[in-house]
């Protein structure tokens, strides 16, 4: 009889899943962008770009409520395509890069929303302006990644932003007060 209950702790010990601790991911900028389109005139729908990302996203996939994000976008990554333009995006009538170098994002509250999404809110800065938004996420694959021996996590995300919340409305409403924000992020497991 005791070695039964020994055989069957045994067994039930071996096959409880094993939960991993919150694990760090840095940012791959190689693989991460910010592309944000807004209308122009009614025209058209022009989308630029941050690139160069940095920062780190917390993982744990046992309790998603204690993940979290914290990235820095700098605007020396800002392209639109056009070089005027992207200089006109540095100056105070928006961005004003001078004063303003980085655009931030740092998680508040991971929540789970399905089988492969999340919503994420957190604080975004721009031009000196802070304020709540929502990412709404969806998680591409977290594992093994072959290329360079080790793990990875890949994610995409949306928002609507409006610009003016953030002191930057110069041209509404000729050129959109919203602009929608699409995410793409690649992390590798820190080492």
């Amino acid at each position: 009889m005791l070695l039964r209950r020994l055989l069957l702790t045994s067994l039930l010990a071996a096959s409880a899943p094993v939960f991993a601790a919150p694990q760090t991911f840095t940012i791959d900028p190689t693989h991460t962008q910010v592309s944000f389109t807004y209308n122009h005139f009614g025209f058209s729908n022009p989308t630029g770009r941050l690139e160069d990302i940095k920062g780190a996203v917390v993982i744990d996939q046992a309790d998603w409520g204690k993940s979290s994000v914290k990235v820095d976008m700098p605007l020396s990554g800002l392209h639109t395509g056009v070089p005027k333009l992207d200089e006109h995006l540095k100056t105070p009538d928006f961005f004003d890069a001078a004063k303003f170098p980085d655009v931030t994002f740092k998680s508040t509250k991971v929540t789970k929303t399905g089988a492969d999404t999340l919503d994420i809110a957190g604080d975004l800065t721009a031009h000196g302006v802070t304020k709540p938004v929502t990412l709404h996420a969806h998680i591409n694959k977290i594992g093994e990644n072959k290329m360079i021996g080790t793990q990875s996590a890949g994610f995409d995300a949306d928002t609507t932003l409006k610009r003016s919340d953030f002191g930057m409305g110069k041209y509404v409403p000729m050129v959109s007060d919203e602009v929608h924000v699409h995410i793409t992020l690649s992390a590798d497991l820190a080492k």
